[in-house]
């Protein structure tokens, strides 16, 4: 009589195989050694960090204007926020003329100027057309403080800012001049930002 040979029962846990490594994900992932992370790569673009300023190399006079004007406070106001805060702080100007040096239109005048300035650098991208516009009238405002009251009526005030005005027709120009100028170079840096992001731009 024949006789089946039947196979004992193996007790234990069994031995789990160990993996094989991956093969086929490229040579890269596959020679890349365990527990050391990848290198990451240097940025480019605006984003990269400058290299540090060698210490004992001295700074030219440029250099250190624009370090010291991107140290400077950086708002962006609107066309009627550049209004009033050129028409109110050519009017506390006035005011401090007006207290330290006997209402003089030539001070006046010379500190009109960075003030126009400041107003075409902090006006925002979209109301860049409103920076000339309004420093005019911030002049006009701000004579209220330092012009000639005549007889001390409302004539006599609007005479003395007339006459003003027409004698310091050369700061007004002056700070308009350089309120235009300084919205203009915004305008073409901005043109060419936009032309250059679209050409960088890829395909669709």
């Amino acid at each position: 009589m024949e006789q089946h040979r039947t196979r004992p029962a193996q007790y234990g846990p069994r031995r789990s195989r160990a993996p094989l490594p991956p093969q086929g994900r490229g040579g890269a992932a596959a020679a890349r050694p365990v527990g050391r992370p990848p290198v990451p790569r240097a940025a480019a673009g605006p984003g990269r960090t400058a290299a540090p300023r060698d210490p004992g190399r001295p700074e030219s006079p440029p250099a250190r204007a624009v370090r010291a004007l991107r140290s400077m406070p950086n708002p962006r106001l609107t066309g009627l926020g550049s209004g009033l805060f050129c028409a109110a702080v050519m009017v506390l100007l006035g005011y401090l003329d007006d207290l330290l040096f006997g209402a003089s239109l030539t001070v006046y005048g010379v500190l009109f100027v960075p003030v126009c300035l400041l107003t075409a650098v902090w006006v925002r991208r979209g109301d860049l057309l409103t920076a000339p516009i309004v420093v005019p009238i911030a002049f006009a405002v701000g004579l209220v403080t330092v012009a000639e009251t005549g007889d001390g009526g409302v004539g006599g005030r609007l005479m003395g800012i007339v006459t003003a005005l027409a004698t310091e027709a050369g700061w007004l120009y002056g700070g308009t001049l350089v309120a235009g100028v300084t919205v203009l170079v915004r305008r073409i840096r901005l043109v060419r930002r936009r032309a250059a992001a679209a050409r960088n731009r890829p395909p669709v």
